[in-house]
């Protein structure tokens, strides 16, 4: 299952739209994509104003710089093909 909602129009970056009790919803140019806390843990405990804090970093990913989380475009676009590594600091 994709996690595409919809296409969005020309817009050049990113935008959190809102955040739920199983993820975030997620604006880029490629188009709305709800990230859940299952598949991205990095947003379930995060500060509100950190998970809205988001930038299109180039063309190829979005990042949260309070967090330290960088996603490439690829990865939201085909999470099938990129499992989840994450490094516990």
């Amino acid at each position: 299952m994709s996690n595409l909602l919809k296409t969005s129009g020309s817009n050049t970056l990113a935008k959190v739209l809102t955040i739920t009790a199983n993820g975030i919803l997620l604006s880029i140019p490629e188009g709305d994509f709800f990230l859940n806390y299952k598949d991205y843990p990095w947003f379930r405990n995060a500060p509100i104003n950190q998970v809205f804090d988001v930038e299109m970093e180039g063309d190829y990913a979005v990042r949260w710089n309070a967090l330290d989380v960088d996603l490439e475009i690829e990865s939201i676009l085909h999470p099938e093909r990129y499992p989840m590594i994450m490094n516990n600091k």
